[in-house]
């Protein structure tokens, strides 16, 4: 299964619906539509900011594509609750609910699927944080804790997926780590995803990205790509060899 990530909520109505139909037709399974960026080194951007620029594109696309799943890239729960109003289907959360004290108890609420990543640091200073002794170790820790978090605010816990975050906090050393043990994540019972696309690790390549998306064919439940058609077809080929 893979996702796409829709990058620019600011472009005009008609390339927003070109580009999700685009997508759609090559095999995305889900729309993820994000308002403010996240890179490393990214500032943050104020609730009101975000929603002028996201509820346009969620209105267009829940108008055009109305059985289209669609997850909003947040960390705001004021705006994970004005995107399930509009339409939402998943919030994708790159703080793990850690930015704003709100969200876990606001998510539970909600009662909607919540992809819960992992992050040290923020966007503006992550590239800076502290290198791990043992990542997979502290990643496990990390995502038990905030699991019994969730479930202590009254999230229900099939609603739950998990997102390492690579990239978010993480030099290449450390994920390519992760992706090497991906399968220790499932103790958690939950289902994968990564979020690999034109990462710096991959080195920002289209090529890069498809040998990751080849590799993790059976081993995660989803992909967050840019390239739809490109990782659909790395996918189907990574998927006939291996017999998934």
């Amino acid at each position: 299964m893979e996702t796409m990530f829709f990058p620019d909520s600011r472009t005009d109505e008609a390339g927003i619906i070109e580009r999700a139909g685009k997508f759609l037709n090559e095999g995305a399974y889900v729309l993820d539509v994000g308002a403010e960026s996240t890179r490393p080194g990214a500032e943050s951007i104020s609730a009101s900011e975000e929603a002028g620029r996201l509820i346009p594109a969620l209105r267009a696309l829940w108008r055009e594509f109305p059985d289209a799943l669609i997850s909003v890239d947040t960390y705001k729960a004021e705006i994970a609750r004005l995107a399930r109003d509009e339409g939402a289907d998943i919030i994708n959360d790159i703080s793990g609910f850690g930015f704003d004290s709100d969200m876990a108890g606001t998510i539970a609420r909600l009662n909607m699927p919540y992809i819960l990543s992992h992050i040290k640091g923020t966007p503006k200073d992550m590239a800076e944080s502290v290198p791990y002794d043992d990542i997979l170790g502290e990643m496990n820790a990390y995502f038990f804790g905030k699991i019994d978090e969730l479930l202590q605010a009254g999230m229900n816990r099939d609603n739950i997926i998990i997102d390492p975050g690579l990239g978010f906090g993480k030099n290449s050393g450390d994920n390519f780590a992760v992706l090497r043990d991906i399968e220790s994540l499932s103790v958690f019972g939950r289902p994968l995803m990564i979020g690999h696309s034109r990462k710096r690790f991959t080195g920002k390549s289209l090529a890069g990205t498809l040998a990751v998306s080849a590799l993790m064919a059976g081993r995660v439940s989803l992909l967050r790509v840019h390239d739809v058609g490109e990782n659909a077809q790395a996918l189907r080929g990574a998927e006939g060899i291996n017999g998934v």
